[in-house]
């Protein structure tokens, strides 16, 4: 359990760093500024890193420890690419708190998911955690030219496949959760539900004060 906490806590501590911009927020220009502009905040905020950390635990009991999370990668890509050039998808933000509340719900109840099950949620969610990616990020980037989105997205995605696979290892060697069932996974599950349903009640309550003219 006190591995857990604190496991938790480098998470939390570590997040706000990804926010921070590799050349403090100079434009890009090269591929490799592109590149590391991805690196530098593949994650916009707590939900993302979060949930792509949930992947590479709830990865782990679906028998593709490695593959999974790329269904999750490759739809986040396709997101950001899509949304950089207009193309968006409606309720973005309500998919994105779906996604936290069913995948925590699911890791929280202990029960491992297929493969198939699996990659068609990390799919789904993927696609709308990317299009957040590239509606704050990608657009500006590929207004500074066609090599810098290219670099954006390798690293995007290579940092965020990093994190998901740093987050199944931490759950395996140093949680010992080998199973669905240990508690240290359905803890971590809870967080990410728990986040989710956090954003949802804070989406409500903005609806309802802009209803009421007090936005």
């Amino acid at each position: 359990m006190k591995k857990l906490l604190l496991s938790l806590a480098a998470f939390g501590v570590t997040a706000p760093a990804f926010a921070h911009h590799p050349l403090a927020g100079a434009p890009m220009e090269t591929f490799a500024q592109g590149v590391l502009s991805g690196v530098g905040h593949p994650i916009l905020g707590f939900d993302h890193l979060f949930f792509i950390a949930l992947i590479g635990i709830a990865a782990l009991y679906t028998g593709r420890r490695f593959g999974a999370p790329l269904a999750f990668i490759g739809a986040m890509l396709a997101g950001t690419l899509m949304m950089s050039f207009g193309i968006a998808l409606p309720a973005i933000e309500p998919m994105i708190i779906l996604s936290l509340l069913a995948l925590g719900a699911v890791v929280a109840s202990g029960r491992a998911m297929t493969a198939v099950t699996a990659m068609a949620l990390f799919a789904v969610s993927g696609l709308f955690h990317g299009m957040a990616f590239g509606e704050s990020i990608a657009a500006q980037e590929a207004g500074m030219g066609m090599q810098v989105l290219v670099g954006y997205l390798i690293g995007l995605g290579v940092t965020q496949y990093l994190i998901a696979l740093a987050a199944g290892w931490v759950a395996f060697t140093a949680w010992k959760a080998t199973e669905a069932t240990a508690i240290q996974a359905r803890l971590a599950g809870a967080v990410v539900a728990g986040m989710g349903l956090f954003l949802g009640l804070e989406a409500i309550e903005g609806a309802a004060f802009a209803a009421l003219g007090l936005g």
